[in-house]
């Protein structure tokens, strides 16, 4: 497993708007790094699900960016197996400092209420887990 979190979303092809959004924010670097990192990662279908101009006024807000970004990662790595083992309701601390809420929907594990949709997508500084839906912090 050579390709860290960032090579391996890029790879995966349905990661593009993240990939993008994780460069405009300054977070290439850190999830570059050693980790091991849990990211939920929005697909391009989740960012497109945004309201119209919501992408473009977050990348001018580079902080704001990188605080919605890092509510997607956890520190430490969470397969899909460990994931399952949590409970519904369960708050699961982010990166960012703020907590996000497990749950689960027809046999579904979600995160703030969005599907996780594809598990165990492996990288060499963790793992990824595709959803369905950007969360936002509260």
């Amino acid at each position: 497993m050579s390709n860290d979190i960032i090579e391996t979303a890029a790879a995966a092809g349905n990661f593009k708007a993240l990939a993008s959004a994780l460069r405009e924010a300054d977070l290439v670097n850190t999830l570059k790094g050693a980790g091991p990192y849990t990211v939920f990662a929005p697909t391009d279908a989740a960012f497109a699900k945004l309201p119209k101009g919501e992408i473009e006024s977050l990348l001018k807000d580079k902080e704001k960016l990188k605080g919605i970004l890092l509510f997607h990662v956890l520190p430490g790595s969470y397969p899909s197996s460990a994931v399952n083992k949590m409970h519904d309701g369960d708050k699961v601390k982010t990166v960012s400092g703020k907590e996000f809420t497990l749950g689960l929907k027809d046999n579904a594990v979600t995160v703030n209420g969005a599907i996780v949709s594809k598990t165990d997508i492996q990288a060499s500084n963790g793992v990824i887990h595709a959803i369905d839906t950007v969360i936002m912090p509260n």
